[in-house]
């Protein structure tokens, strides 16, 4: 499976590159620590222990045969590998990480240690010659699995680990993570043949010592595995429900306060189910008969969306990228949720549109169909990759009236730009991405209360920059891709608060009512409405 994300609009993913000054978010919440364990039991896998391996950049800890001080013999080429010291012996493709599990293991620890995002890693080892399509996969439902269900995997291997679980190496970690995953999660692999694969894996980066604990740790889990003792609510009802549904304890603690517990455990449920594939129909290309009956001749499950008709979701569709009618620009990859935005934006073929922050561009594409390739868009972006990705989806879905910006939407620099009065502004706003979690499940780890607070700040930045140009009588739609208050409502009422001349237009009468708040602005949850949780308003800027 490939990467997903080319038109998952509002991830989040731009959070990190907006607010480096701002926001110091850490990269993963510490363990579940048992706290039965005392100072004075015996530490092994650490960091700190001169047993363990120092692993640095995510390469393997093995010994280099280093040359003499004279240098190596004459046509010797020293490797890094210990079983082969002459890297002209060594076979090729044999390599410490040459499998799935072992892949699994490096884009885990690089996840865990770097701001890196998970998708982008798997998109790149699967683009390799390495794996097999079924090793693909299966190393695409590791990465996702393990962070998805992380906390739940280290209630029990620190419940079952001698020593301090949160010192241990990073890639001994992971290789137990990797490993418990497919015990716990996925039935068709054996039990022994997990075990089996992180054993072997553990010998290549460490110590044969190390890899007989993580034999016997594994071991004892599967004997065990019918009888393994959960947290219970009675006790603490935030942190049974935080490892139960692996989610860190600020995030659900919010979650009951706002919307009780059974709806805060429904919400953290649907978290944790694995995402659906959603296209757009490209109708400048072609019409949703042409669509699904190409489907059906390939024997493609599908179901038409239920808010947006042209949007579509399938069961199963592999390779997606390399599809001949996704080349061809037929369909794009977009949750119904980032379909929305546009339609509330209700854009007019003689419109003059901004997209203040429009990477990856899938709400830019939209606009531009809805409007029939006519009027004009104007997409901003603060960085030059992205707006080449922009431009070559545009030309993908045969879209020419897009003009591709590279500037700061907080402070537009571009002349063009700050002598327009649009008609209509659509501002997809940086966000905690925290309605995506399905899709992105390593954001949960990667944010904190902070980073909310410090978005809201430069969400409200945005959106009175993009006042700024727009006409009277004029639209702005707000949007993001989260599920909190201090992203949305909060945003829109100061807004208007301090800007008298806007009002809030109800979305019902653009999309479907169930969809609407009662303050008259669109905003989905997962677990309510079967999308991303995402959040929109359309203000209007009164006429002088």
């Amino acid at each position: 499976m490939n990467n997903m994300t080319e038109n998952l609009d509002n991830s989040g993913e731009n959070v990190k590159e907006e607010l480096k000054e701002t926001i110091q978010a850490p990269v993963f919440q510490a363990p579940v620590l048992n706290e039965n364990k005392t100072a004075a039991e015996t530490e092994i896998l650490t960091a700190d222990s001169p047993q363990a391996p120092e692993v640095k950049n995510n390469e393997p800890a093995v010994p280099i045969e280093k040359p003499k001080s004279d240098g190596p013999p004459a046509g010797k080429t020293y490797s890094k590998d210990k079983r082969y010291p002459n890297k002209r012996d060594k076979p090729r493709g044999d390599t410490i990480y040459s499998d799935a599990r072992s892949i699994s293991v490096k884009i885990l620890t690089r996840v865990e240690r770097t701001d890196s995002y998970l998708d982008k890693l798997i998109d790149y080892e699967i683009r390799t010659e390495i794996l097999n399509d079924y090793d693909k996969s299966l190393l695409n439902e590791i990465c996702h699995g393990v962070i998805r269900w992380m906390r739940r995997l280290d209630w029990f291997l620190n419940g079952f680990y001698r020593g301090n679980w949160e010192k241990c190496t990073p890639e001994i970690k992971n290789t137990l993570r990797v490993a418990l995953y497919q015990i716990l999660f996925l039935n068709k692999i054996p039990d022994f043949a997990a075990v089996n694969e992180a054993v072997e894996f553990v010998k290549k980066i460490s110590t044969q010592k190390h890899a007989d604990v993580v034999n016997g740790l594994l071991r004892t889990i599967i004997r065990t595995k019918n009888d393994l003792v959960y947290p219970t609510r009675e006790i603490d009802e935030v942190k049974y429900l935080a490892i139960m549904q692996s989610h860190p304890n600020w995030m659900i603690k919010r979650w009951i306060e706002r919307f009780g517990f059974d709806d805060a455990a429904i919400l953290a449920e649907a978290n944790n189910k694995r995402p659906i594939l959603t296209l757009r129909i490209n109708t400048l290309k072609t019409g949703r008969n042409e669509v699904f009956k190409r489907f059906e001749e390939r024997n493609i499950v599908f179901r038409t969306c239920r808010y947006i008709d042209y949007f579509v979701t399938l069961r199963l569709m592999s390779k997606i990228y390399l599809d001949e009618d996704f080349v061809s620009g037929k369909y794009t990859v977009q949750d119904e949720s980032a379909g929305l935005p546009a339609v509330l934006l209700n854009p007019k073929e003689n419109d003059v549109i901004l997209d203040m922050c429009a990477a990856p561009g899938g709400k830019s594409t939209h606009i531009a169909q809805l409007i029939g390739n006519k009027g004009k868009i104007y997409s901003v972006d603060k960085y030059d990759a992205k707006i080449n990705m922009m431009r070559k989806n545009a030309e993908r879905l045969g879209i020419t009236n897009i003009e591709f910006i590279q500037d700061d939407a907080t402070d537009f620099q571009n002349p063009m730009l700050k002598d327009i009065k649009f008609d209509k502004i659509l501002l997809d706003a940086p966000c905690s991405g925290l309605g995506v979690l399905s899709k992105k499940p390593e954001i949960r780890w990667k944010r904190e209360m902070e980073d909310i607070l410090a978005l809201a700040i430069l969400q409200k930045k945005l959106l009175n920059s993009a006042a700024n140009y727009l006409k009277p009588g004029g639209v702005i739609v707000y949007s993001t891709c989260s599920t909190e208050p201090e992203e949305n409502m909060d945003i829109v009422k100061d807004f208007i608060e301090k800007n008298p001349d806007f009002y809030i237009d109800s979305a019902a009468q653009y999309v479907n009512k169930d969809l609407v708040n009662a303050d008259g602005c669109i905003e989905t949850f997962q677990h309510k409405h079967n999308i991303d949780g995402s959040f929109a308003a359309r203000l209007i800027r009164r006429a002088q």
